[in-house]
């Protein structure tokens, strides 16, 4: 069974840092991309970055130059380091993978359960 186990969420003020992770476990026979998404309260849930296998990145523009996402492949994990964090960072933050459980056998959108950041003083 594959499954993203997340860590790292919690309570933050304003302008301080998180550091998230997500690791895939189970039968898993390569994974191309990965990244994280959000979902704030009443909104739709929107990217925040991705990574690929090779590490090449994409941020949404709210987040550029606050946020890094890494991974590492041995360990299939990926990182989001969170810096400057604002109250408009507050949302169930995802992570989504693209993975294969077989050379043909392709899930290209697997998700996380979520973990819970909240920006607040």
């Amino acid at each position: 069974q594959v499954q993203l186990v997340e860590s790292g969420g919690g309570l933050v003020q304003p302008g301080g840092s998180l550091r998230l992770s997500c690791s895939a476990s189970g039968s898993i026979y390569s994974i191309n991309a990965m990244g994280w998404y959000r979902q704030a309260p009443g909104k739709q849930r929107d990217l925040v970055a991705t990574v690929s296998s090779r590490g090449g990145t994409n941020y949404a523009d709210s987040v550029k130059g606050r946020f890094t996402i890494s991974r590492d492949n041995a360990k299939n994990t990926v990182y989001l380091q969170m810096n400057s964090l604002k109250p408009e960072d507050t949302a169930v933050y995802y992570c989504n993978a693209d993975l294969y459980v077989t050379l043909y056998r392709r899930l290209r959108d697997f998700w996380g359960q979520g973990t819970q950041v909240t920006v607040s003083s």
